[in-house]
């Protein structure tokens, strides 16, 4: 199972429809078709900024977990709202430094035509989880995966 796989199966970016298409090497990608249900506005839409936190973290975290090959929760990101989400949004994570405990992330979402909607700086813990920890279970299919 890949980096991407194991996101893909995130319950919460199943929920939103976050496909991570790509992670591998502190490098990952995601996209997100906008539906009515994104929106923060019942008149007109507008994606909810929650939606984008939610790619950014997402894919910052891919990111991160396909450097390191564990978990790797988020410890801060800070958001920058550049333009409103109107249409489907893709997103672009890189590790821009690797720590001994911490990994830092820089995130950038576009919109389909290439607009710069959003920017993210994130860190995320990067050791210390140890093999049982609250997000392990009996049923990680990441236990055994190459």
């Amino acid at each position: 199972m890949t980096v991407a796989d194991i996101f893909n199966e995130i319950p919460f970016a199943k929920h939103l429809g976050i496909e991570v298409t790509e992670a591998a090497d502190g490098h990952a990608e995601a996209h997100l078709e906008l539906e009515a249900e994104h929106s923060s506005n019942p008149a007109t839409m507008i994606g909810h900024g929650g939606v984008t936190y939610s790619l950014a973290d997402t894919v910052g975290g891919a990111a991160v977990v396909s450097l390191t090959e564990d978990v790797a929760p988020t410890i801060d990101m800070r958001m920058d709202y550049l333009a409103p989400v109107t249409e489907d949004i893709h997103a672009v994570a890189d590790v821009v430094r690797d720590g001994g405990s911490m990994a830092v992330v820089e995130v950038e979402v576009y919109d389909t035509g290439e607009t710069h909607v959003a920017t993210a700086h994130a860190v995320y813990k990067t050791s210390g989880q140890g093999a049982e920890n609250a997000w392990r279970s009996e049923n990680d299919p990441r236990d055994g995966a190459d």
